[in-house]
């Protein structure tokens, strides 16, 4: 018999007991009071009656002493009938229990599909089968978000591990392979090989963000967003973007390098997926007990059903304005896990003209301070 088993057993046999000991004690009550009411009437009979006995219209009844025996044998007896009907009412209320534990196990093998579907009577085993049941989807579908991230992250590293491989084959392979040759194969590997580190830096940024905020620093949105413009305003211009910013002081706490990374990763996947004489504009208020930064750019019309999957790691709308897929599809992934970890509200919606407006609202602080470092690296 295993340890379960024997848990489960043990909790049967607590139960019984609990149960026989209620149902006993019940008897003993029931008995006692019918003793003690006999034995109150035996004492008020007058004298000169006979005192050994009750009697009854038909003769000679029960006597005191009978009475008693008789007593002592019943609860006796209902010993191992309360034990019996406790272990039955025991057996009953665990049997939820036990069907709850056999599809739990079940579960935790690997069949995740699996469900508790407790049905009537709705009571308080139903509604924790119900929470099981809520828990178990929610696992269910974390699990295939992470077996879909692995996926999708070993297929974007081995890409450019497989290019690399390609190309220093291909170089060895040709006999009449030149300085220049070697050293353009050279170029291209270390291409590969730098698209593959700003991979893993944005896979850390995205782990990085989810693991949540370590520590809290007063820091005002204008200021971050103001020095990520300063270091992108070159690409943009490069790209034919037109840059606008209306900052206005917006003071919360949060982690100051994964907020610099929410900002930077917004305001590239602004640029990056736009179009030619395309403008990018970025906004900071503080409103309340809160404070928002708000970037809104032009480019694609982007239909209002593919925006929460923007969101999700690995997933791209479409090629950007030159017919490349650039980025690797984490940026707005992590804008939303340190949305998340600093327990922020993102607000995004497509503009019937083209483009995104998205907006990250922030507790509001009183007061400013903290240092500020350089801005953060986009993916």
């Amino acid at each position: 018999m295993t340890t379960r088993q024997l848990a489960r057993r043990s909790l049967q046999t607590r139960l019984a007991l609990a149960y026989a000991a209620g149902i006993y004690a019940a008897g003993v009550f029931v008995l006692a009071f019918v003793d003690v009411g006999l034995a109150t009437v035996h004492a008020a009979v007058p004298k000169g009656h006979p005192p050994s006995s009750v009697t009854t219209g038909t003769g000679a009844g029960i006597s005191l002493p009978q009475l008693l025996a008789g007593s002592a044998v019943a609860l006796v007896l209902l010993i191992p009938l309360a034990l019996a009907l406790g272990w039955f009412v025991a057996g009953r209320f665990l049997r939820p229990l036990r069907a709850i534990t056999t599809t739990a196990r079940i579960i935790s093998a690997g069949d995740l599909h699996r469900r508790l579907d407790l049905g009537e009577p709705t009571d308080e085993l139903t509604e924790l089968g119900h929470t099981l049941d809520d828990l178990f989807a929610r696992l269910q579908a974390s699990f295939d978000a992470q077996r879909h991230f692995v996926a999708n992250a070993s297929h974007e590293l081995r890409t450019p591990l497989a290019g690399l491989r390609t190309l220093l084959e291909v170089a060895l392979a040709d006999p009449d392979a030149g300085t220049e040759t070697l050293r353009s194969a050279c170029q291209e590997a270390l291409t590969l090989g730098e698209h593959q580190e700003r991979l893993v830096q944005a896979l850390l940024a995205l782990a990085t963000s989810e693991r949540g905020v370590t520590r809290w620093d007063t820091l005002d949105l204008a200021h971050v967003a103001e020095k990520v413009l300063a270091s992108r305003r070159d690409q943009a211009t490069q790209a034919g973007i037109d840059l606008a910013e209306h900052l206005t002081p917006a003071v919360t706490a949060g982690d100051q390098k994964l907020i610099e990374s929410l900002v930077a990763n917004l305001i590239d996947n602004a640029i990056r997926h736009n179009h030619a004489d395309g403008h990018v504009r970025v906004t900071t208020q503080t409103s309340g007990t809160q404070v928002a930064l708000t970037v809104t750019n032009s480019g694609p019309v982007i239909p209002d059903d593919q925006i929460q999957r923007l969101f999700q790691p690995f997933q791209k709308l479409a090629p950007d304005r030159h017919g490349r897929r650039d980025g690797y599809g984490l940026g707005l992934a992590i804008v939303n896990a340190v949305t998340q970890a600093h327990h922020a509200t993102l607000t995004a919606g497509a503009r019937p003209e083209g483009g995104l407006s998205i907006t990250v609202r922030f507790a509001h602080l009183r007061h400013q301070g903290g240092d500020h470092a350089g801005s953060a690296p986009a993916m």
